[in-house]
């Protein structure tokens, strides 16, 4: 079945595998499917029947054909596999059925294969793609070899050299968690797999089995297929197709880029009315321009904000009406913060605590596991199908709304993701399927009423519910704490594509130098939403410098598209790459990273930024810093760790 400009995807309807081939290359070749039903394992050469039929398939992604292999035996579920091939576009859609009647399985691989090739004569790579960005964890480029690579939801092979690169990626979370698994030799791929079922403790978290899935038919996740010439589009092209096909629970936002500031990276647990209001008159008198296009900015309380709280959350929120009108009444609007899937005093003594909302005790809501319950960064799980855990919800996001925030800064939502023996709803049987249960609950609460911000989360899965999500776990002052974000950057930039916003978390300048301070800003610049972090209660002296960067007026033309830039190069393991950069309808703009505090030279090649050769460009420092100019290279110089943030024009 033809797909894309001159692509092929090739049935074989004796074994029914599957090959895929692109401008005449066999990029995969005879690829399998296989499932698990309890504990036995069916692969696709177990089935010796197979009838293979096409449709007309009309969908979000457009118009094309589907093609269905049916395949039968005795004594075992009909498994059948849909193919579907569009016309114009470079990719395939599969997914993987199983009919019978009673069923149940943890683990379903629509493609595994021990053939692929990317045909370049370089050193390829594999990417290790985080299910979250907990942990302080990191993307990770590795040398493809003998070792195999396990990534999660999404797994690409590329070749930095020459940027051809295969991916292979889930499109929907709401049943399954997926894993990629990719080994080979240099650009040859000896074992290839994605499946709905991944389990690793170090990726997902949990500590015990996927859940299964049950019923008279059971479906993998849609899986996304694609060879591409840059890696880099490929990745953007599977983030919108996974926007299409997933949709949004949550209504897509509309204003502006956010810009503004929370108050974890500093004031932290001290948080006050006082210190908070302080913030918004600093906001108000100091950086009146550090605005986005609507002319607003948020002031958003981290955790803590219950010190504003007489008598703890079931107690007077007067205090904290006060702080939302203070902000309002500065044309600022008011944030806050929230983690409606963890119980932070599961530790007391006392085993009658009760949860706000309801009578029912925490012990009763707690996700149960077969080590016994869900334990990360010092929280404990809460079972997102339980009453308890809803009207815990309902309750708290309720007071907050009454409250008039206009943003709300969600965290550690993985927590509703974990596996568990046994939900409180029988009908929820996996991670992913109680997630969904614990994000439309929050979100069906919020009410369209909040911008919101998902920290500590689920990559990808998360995508459907928030408007904005923090692209790596927390960052605060250092070329460290910048080069970490980065490496989300890096190689999760794309993600831009499937939320309205992604977001390098608040940006620290305090006890810093000039070059790392302009490190921590560029990086916040090139992801998307801006977020300050100190403590601008009171004054210092950095604050001088800041004050200048922010309220460059160039610097709002930059933030509106609120769109991330992209690599110019992968990176190398798991360090950040050094340059990206972003072209949009009229302007072009690239950032220059120096992480290390010795002088160095970064020479730039204009093809490898996607321009023109031979032709002069001059390349703008938006930050005051020196401007140069050139043709088909360019030489940055750095004195020490900074960064550059250029506008590219062509002379």
């Amino acid at each position: 079945m033809p797909f894309g400009k001159g692509n092929q995807l090739i049935v074989d309807a004796n074994t029914g595998l599957i090959s895929i081939k692109y401008n005449g290359k066999f990029i995969i070749s005879n690829a399998s499917a296989a499932f698990a039903l309890g504990d036995t394992k069916y692969q696709r050469s177990d089935f010796k029947k197979h009838a293979i039929k096409t449709e007309v398939v009309h969908d979000k992604i457009g118009t094309g054909k589907v093609l269905i292999l049916t395949s039968t035996k005795a004594d075992a579920p009909v498994m059948i596999q849909r193919f579907y091939c569009y016309p114009n576009k470079e990719f395939v859609i599969t997914e993987l059925e199983i009919d019978g009647h009673d069923l149940s399985s943890n683990y379903m691989a629509p493609v595994i294969t021990t053939k692929a090739d990317l045909y370049t004569n370089s050193q390829a790579q594999s990417l290790f793609v985080p299910f979250d960005n907990d942990t302080f964890i990191r993307y990770e480029s590795k040398d493809l070899n003998s070792q195999p690579v396990t990534s999660a939801e999404v797994g690409v092979v590329y070749d930095n050299e020459s940027r051809k690169g295969l991916i292979l990626g889930s499109l929907n979370h709401d049943n399954w968690k997926t894993g990629v698994k990719s080994k080979g030799v240099k650009s040859h791929i000896n074992q290839l797999e994605i499946w709905g079922g991944l389990n690793n403790v170090t990726i997902t978290r949990d500590s015990m089995a996927h859940g299964s899935l049950k019923g008279d038919k059971i479906l993998s996740p849609k899986m996304f297929i694609g060879y591409f010439s840059d890696w880099r589009t490929g990745l953007e092209t599977y983030a919108r197709t996974g926007n299409l096909v997933e949709g949004r629970y949550i209504k897509p936002w509309t204003k502006a880029t956010p810009v503004g500031w929370n108050s974890w990276g500093v004031i932290a647990e001290h948080i006050s009315y006082d210190k908070a209001t302080a913030v918004a008159d600093f906001f108000d008198k100091q950086i009146p321009a550090f605005r986005n296009a609507d002319g607003t900015a948020y002031i958003d309380l981290d955790s803590f904000w219950d010190n504003m709280v007489k008598g703890g959350i079931r107690g007077d929120f007067s205090k904290l009406k006060e702080f939302v009108n203070y902000c309002k009444d500065r044309n600022l609007q008011p944030g806050v913060y929230w983690a409606p899937f963890t119980d932070w005093g599961f530790k007391s003594t006392n085993p009658d605590r009760t949860a706000e909302g309801s009578n029912y005790k925490f012990s009763e809501m707690w996700t149960k596991t077969d080590k016994g319950f869900h334990d990360l960064d010092g929280g404990r799980a809460l079972d997102p199908t339980h009453p308890g855990t809803q009207a815990r919800i309902a309750y708290v996001l309720g007071k907050l709304k009454d409250c008039g925030f206009k943003m709300i800064k969600i965290d550690f939502l993985g927590h509703g993701a974990a596996e568990s023996t046994k939900f409180y709803d029988p009908k929820i049987t996996t991670g992913m399927q109680a997630y969904r249960v614990g994000m439309e609950t929050v979100i069906k609460t919020l009410d369209n009423s909040m911008l919101v911000y998902a920290a500590i989360s689920p990559s990808l899965a998360t995508a459907k519910y928030v408007n904005m999500r923090r692209i790596a776990c927390d960052a605060f002052h250092s070329v460290k704490d910048a080069e970490y974000t980065l490496n989300s950057v890096t190689y999760g930039w794309w993600q831009t594509y499937l939320y309205d916003y992604v977001d390098a978390d608040h940006l620290i300048f305090q006890k810093e130098s000039v070059g790392t301070n302009k490190i921590r800003l560029v990086s916040g610049l090139i992801t998307g939403s801006v977020i300050l972090g100190d403590d601008y209660s009171k004054d210092a002296t950095w604050q001088k410098q800041v004050k200048e960067w922010i309220q460059r007026p160039e610097l709002k033309e930059l933030i509106k598209s609120g769109k991330a830039f992209m690599p110019v190069e992968g990176g190398e393991g798991g360090a950040a790459a050094q340059a990206f950069i972003r072209k949009d309808a009229k302007n072009i703009y690239l950032a220059v990273f120096h992480y290390k505090k010795e002088p160095a030279n970064i020479m730039l090649i204009a093809k490898r930024l996607g321009l023109a050769a031979n032709r002069n460009y001059q390349l703008t420092e938006i930050l005051g810093d020196k401007d140069i100019s050139g043709a088909n290279n360019f030489e940055v110089g750095f004195n020490e760790e900074g960064a550059h943030l250029y506008k590219i024009t062509s002379l």
